[in-house]
Order: structure tokens, then C-alpha cells, then sequence
């Protein structure tokens, strides 16, 4: 009963990150079934049990709120769930001791962008509204799908990114197409563990744990989103992709680096990380008391 309880909530936890930032549901409930001794594809289709329901919820909690650009969820949660599909099949015959290192480097490539692009640039009015192609989606959804599959989590943390370093889509509209688009992508990658795995290895309790303590935060992580600032949302999402990935690159230990050395470097990147959010919040504050002071100025005054 206490293990239930404590994925329940590990599953609030991860919901509410993603439901509001877009990703790392996947990663936070992999790890911790990890640690609880599962294996990795039991592990992964545990998540993605359990992200067919949240996944719905948040779906249309975002769309409720107006976070959700349809025409983006099809084009990528379509070849997402190809991705996925295929991921799942073959997860019990790869090996991904090299592919988790290579992800990293280029989800930290993506961050760094990410967390550049909103904490100096800005949101870009020039290409925000501007359509996603297909060109563009396609491939992004069939590796989010893929990755997402075979490593427990990955579709937000590839997705959200990519889509967030277009500048062509509102930060919240990209939290909430992702996640809407992840219920597609999740039945994809269940039954393709159903096909290869059957239901063997795979505790239905906790999935319904997960699932419950997902369902529940869903609708006010959504909610949340609508009133985080463009630039800061961005300059977070970003961060927090640098971070992840560069404590994956750093626990290497194919690197060889001493644990002073991983701390010192950790400890760098969370303070430029705070610090780049510091900047974000203070331009938002300029650049709102920009815009409203326009419009105070126009308002008639009456005797």
C-alpha cells in the first residue's frame, strides 16, 4: 500500500511538471520505477499505460484553456505514435548504453538554444503564428515517438524543445499540443508492448497508481500555464532541459570525472540557470509595463 501511495504521488509530481512545462513526466516516473528494481521495458510500458489516461486529461485540459493548436497535434502525434510503435517493439533487443548519451548531447544542444532564444531574444513576434510544416513535424514526432519508447520518456523532452526553438508557436500552445498529442502516442506505444511483451512484467496497480495521481493534477497543471509569462516559461522549459541532460552526460561514468568535479559543474549550470531566469522575469516586467503604458496614456480623461 505505501509503494501505491508513493507512485500516486510520484505520478502528481510528474504531471504537474509536465502538464505546466511540457515534459519529463516520462523521465520522473521511469526513474523512480527504476529504482524500485523494474525492468527497463516493464518500466516504460508502465508510463505509457498510465500516459493514455493523463495524457487525455491534460489533453483536454489544455484544449479547454486554449493551449492546443490541432493542426500541430496531428502532424506530429501521428508520426509519433509510428515512432512509438516501433519503439516498443524493439525495446527488448536494443541496446540504448549509446543512444542515451547521444540523446543528451542533442537535447542540451536543443536547452541551450531554448534558454537563449527566450531569456535574450525574447518571444519573436516576426514568426510567432507562423504554420509548422510537416517537413518539420514529421521528423521530430517520429524520434520524439521512438525515444519516448525505448528510454521511458522522451517525447516532451524532444518535442517541446524543438517546437519552443521554431518560435513559431506560443510556449503554452506548445506545452498544450504536446501533451495533447501525447495520448496517441502512448496507446501506440502500449500496444506494442502488448504485441512483444504481452501484459508479462507489468503491474496493473501501478499503472492504475500512476494514472490516478496524474488524472487528478492534470486540469491545474494546464491551468497554470495560461498565466506564466511567454519569456519566462521559455527561459524555464529551456533550463530545465540543460540541467536533465547534462546530469545524464555528467553521470557518464565513462568520463572519468571525479564527483567534486560533476558537483562544481552542476552547481555552475543551476546558477546560470537562475540567473537567466532573473533576466527573463525582469524583461517581462519592462517589457509589460512597456505595453500598458501606451494604453493608460490613451484612456480619455473626464472632468
Amino acid at each position: 500500500m505505501r509503494t501505491l501511495l508513493l507512485l500516486a504521488l510520484a505520478g502528481l509530481g510528474a504531471q504537474l511538471v509536465d502538464g505546466s512545462l511540457g515534459m519529463a513526466h516520462g523521465v520522473i516516473s521511469t526513474v523512480l520505477l527504476l529504482a524500485l528494481g523494474t525492468s527497463p521495458a516493464a518500466a516504460s510500458a508502465v508510463v505509457h499505460f498510465a500516459q493514455i489516461g493523463t495524457g487525455l486529461v491534460s489533453g483536454a485540459s489544455h484544449a479547454r484553456f486554449g493551449n492546443v493548436d490541432w493542426k500541430v497535434v496531428a502532424r506530429i502525434g501521428v508520426p509519433g505514435a509510428v515512432g512509438a510503435f516501433v519503439g516498443a517493439m524493439v525495446l527488448s533487443g536494443m541496446s540504448t548504453a549509446l543512444a542515451a548519451p547521444v540523446m543528451a548531447v542533442i537535447l542540451l544542444v536543443l536547452g541551450c538554444c531554448v534558454t537563449w532564444h527566450f531569456t535574450v531574444r525574447g518571444v519573436s513576434r516576426d514568426r510567432l503564428g507562423r504554420p509548422l510544416g510537416k517537413r518539420f513535424l514529421v521528423p521530430v514526432g517520429l524520434a520524439a515517438g521512438f525515444l519516448g519508447a525505448t528510454g521511458g520518456g522522451g517525447w516532451g523532452l524532444i518535442g517541446t524543445p524543438a517546437l519552443l526553438a521554431s518560435g513559431r508557436l506560443e510556449p503554452r500552445k506548445v506545452v498544450g499540443s504536446v501533451d495533447a498529442s501525447k495520448a496517441l502516442v502512448a496507446v501506440a506505444a502500449s500496444l506494442g508492448f502488448l504485441f512483444s511483451l504481452g501484459s508479462h512484467g507489468v503491474d496493473w496497480s501501478w499503472v492504475l497508481a500512476f494514472l490516478a495521481g496524474g488524472m487528478v493534477i492534470a486540469p491545474l497543471a494546464a491551468w497554470l500555464t495560461r498565466f506564466v509569462a511567454p519569456r519566462v516559461l521559455g527561459s524555464t522549459v529551456g533550463g530545465l532541459i540543460v540541467l536533465l541532460n547534462a546530469r545524464t552526460l555528467l553521470a557518464d561514468g565513462r568520463l572519468g570525472l571525479p564527483g567534486t568535479a560533476v558537483a562544481s559543474v552542476y552547481a555552475v549550470l543551476c546558477a546560470l540557470w537562475a540567473a537567466a531566469l532573473a533576466y527573463s522575469v525582469r524583461a517581462h516586467l519592462k517589457e509589460r509595463g512597456a505595453r500598458t503604458e501606451p494604453a493608460a496614456e490613451r484612456q480619455p480623461v473626464t472632468a
